[in-house]
């Protein structure tokens, strides 16, 4: 394909952004403020297809302990110019910059998306399988009332195989509600490491054995995604960048 013809394809194509922000301890307030007020504007882009507002974990997984400071969007786009207009322009965007001292963005490509979210099939039905790369992982849940307390008894169990797999590069725990609607959204070298967590350990592999024959969950999505673009920081740190180059 020519340089020309990919910058067209990549303008066209659809664009999913991940942006986590932190804000100052003694800024809080504006954060909780924030889930209830950015609604609206989101609701009105109509660029936007599909936007989630989502609080953090304090790891890097599920977690019962929220982190207060950190919080994140979650948004699907028609294409990477009506994104670069929300994020230039946007009364959110402007909010980011007035009040959070950190922020780190991702632009990924749908890459295969399995399940619902909200009654919905917000990434399309995209399936390829012939790429090799970095690749970030979401996987989200709606769990059944009378079956947190199995889910959450082996939550740190796969919190701690997730941080130590081979290949793992970073992951964040986000959610849109406490307790029973979760999400994990990790990125890894590869998809082959991947697998090698998911099914190879055999403690891993009894507990998505569990979530079917237990009916943990009410409603999930897994969707792998090709990682684009990256900026910014959080803790610190841009965790993708060096693998993006």
């Amino acid at each position: 394909m020519k340089p020309f013809s990919f910058l067209i394809f990549y303008l066209a194509c659809m664009i999913v952004s991940l942006t986590i922000v932190r804000y100052r301890k003694a800024l809080i307030p504006f954060a909780l403020l924030a889930m209830a007020v950015h609604r609206l504007p989101l609701m009105l882009t109509r660029s936007c297809n599909f936007w989630k507002l989502l609080g953090c974990g304090q790891n890097g997984s599920f977690d019962l302990q929220p982190d207060w400071q950190q919080w994140g969007l979650l948004a699907v786009w028609n294409n990477r110019t009506d994104f670069d207009q929300f994020y230039k322009k946007s009364f959110i965007a402007s909010w980011w910059r007035l009040l959070t001292y950190e922020s780190w963005t991702l632009l990924c490509e749908p890459l295969q998306s399995h399940g619902t979210w909200d009654g919905k099939e917000p990434f399309g039905k995209p399936n390829v399988k012939d790429y090799a790369g970095p690749i970030a992982i979401l996987t989200r849940a709606t769990i059944n009332l009378n079956r947190l307390k199995n889910f959450w008894s082996h939550v740190d169990e796969a919190a701690e195989m997730l941080t130590t797999s081979p290949g793992y590069i970073t992951s964040v725990g986000i959610g849109e509600a406490p307790l029973y609607r979760q999400a994990t959204f990790s990125i890894w070298e590869n998809f082959e490491a991947v697998k090698n967590y998911a099914y190879r350990s055999p403690k891993h592999a009894d507990v998505i054995k569990k979530t079917r024959t237990e009916k943990w969950y009410k409603e999930e999505l897994f969707a792998r995604f090709k990682p684009l673009e990256t900026w910014g920081t959080i803790n610190g740190k841009n965790p993708i960048k060096t693998y993006l180059k």
